[in-house]
């Protein structure tokens, strides 16, 4: 499959390099993959335009309110719904600016708050999936952080004594949705 050199190109993981040999062709493994996270690496790798990086940004933003059931902040929310309306046109660079360290703050403290009690890495995974979210808007969508929205999702779900590979599959799910297919 020659997409397997193009992502190979792009500084794909092996893990998913692996995974893709086992596919009989990239649509197939499109419409099969459950890592939402090399899914949103992948797209935020071949967005360069400013309508595909706000698309991208509502992609992670979606992906990372699945961490908010695991969070009494109201930050984490607050800074997802920052990031979803700059894609709208609604927020600036600057307001998001503001959202992503108020995200920080929230991430650091749940992780202080950790230390008395497991359950703040919960916590700290929403606050830290909203970070991303935001962060990608703010960076204009950079890849790595739009993927880490989904990967810090997970964590959060792993660390509430849920399967991370189910929100792994929801953020997959979610990306589908607004990308049912996708071209390298």
């Amino acid at each position: 499959m020659e997409e397997i050199g193009k992502l190979r190109k792009k500084g794909a993981c092996q893990e998913a390099l692996s995974w893709l040999e086992t596919q009989p062709n990239w649509q197939i493994a499109w419409d099969t993959c459950d890592r939402g996270d090399w899914m949103l690496w992948l797209i935020g790798k071949m967005s360069a335009s400013l309508e595909s990086r706000q698309k991208l940004v509502l992609t992670a933003c979606q992906c990372a309110r699945l961490t908010l059931p695991y969070t009494s902040d109201d930050r984490p929310l607050k800074t997802i719904e920052t990031a979803e309306a700059w894609t709208r046109g609604e927020a600036t660079l600057e307001m998001v600016r503001e959202a992503v360290r108020a995200a920080k703050a929230a991430a650091y403290a749940a992780y202080a708050a950790a230390d008395a009690a497991s359950a703040g890495y919960v916590a700290a995974s929403a606050a830290d999936a909203a970070y991303a979210a935001a962060f990608a808007a703010y960076a204009a969508a950079d890849v790595a952080f739009a993927a880490h929205a989904v990967a810090f999702a997970a964590y959060a779900a792993d660390a509430a004594d849920l399967a991370g590979d189910i929100t792994l599959r929801q953020c997959a799910d979610i990306i589908r949705k607004h990308y049912p297919t996708f071209k390298l």
